[in-house]
């Protein structure tokens, strides 16, 4: 029996497992983090959590705009951490070829447009949730991010 089939309710009324491992064997075939398919009426969305923190350890490490110093690091996010609100693709500047919109020791205020992160072809303005001076900037140009991210850390 087809997915569609199962959402259609052509098969077993209610929750069916099959369909949900369908669409998890799916998920793990393609690299997806989440899919959600809606068909004559049913929906049906499955999704995986655990992916943002190995995407995030996987992403590049961001080159320290000063020496590190050798101190323990702090158990959970930095304070002044700015995490992406969505899954997409993270843009440093608000159009190609333009020089980015924030940089490493500038102060920012509250509101300020720091990236622009493409999700499904929508271009979402990410603005600074507090004021203060970019102490680092976690993300490169046109890379993918995970929802809670960290794009940049505010001091």
């Amino acid at each position: 029996m087809s997915i569609k089939d199962r959402l259609s309710g052509k098969g077993k009324p209610g929750i069916d497992a099959d369909a949900i491992r369908a669409l998890s064997e799916l998920l793990n075939e393609t690299g997806l983090t989440e899919i959600e398919i809606e068909t004559d009426g049913g929906r049906l969305r499955v999704s995986r959590a655990a992916v943002a923190a190995v995407a995030a350890a996987a992403a590049p490490a961001p080159v320290p705009s000063a020496p590190a110093a050798a101190a323990p690091s702090p158990a959970g996010p930095h304070p002044g951490a700015v995490p992406s609100p969505m899954v997409g693709t993270v843009y440093l500047a608000a159009e190609p070829g333009k020089p980015p919109l924030v940089s490493v020791g500038q102060t920012v205020k509250e509101g300020d447009t720091l990236f622009i992160v493409e999700a499904m072809k929508t271009m979402n303005p990410i603005t600074a949730p507090r004021g203060g001076k970019v102490l680092e900037i976690s993300v490169a140009n046109g890379q993918p991010v995970e929802f809670g991210q960290t794009l940049l850390i505010l001091g």
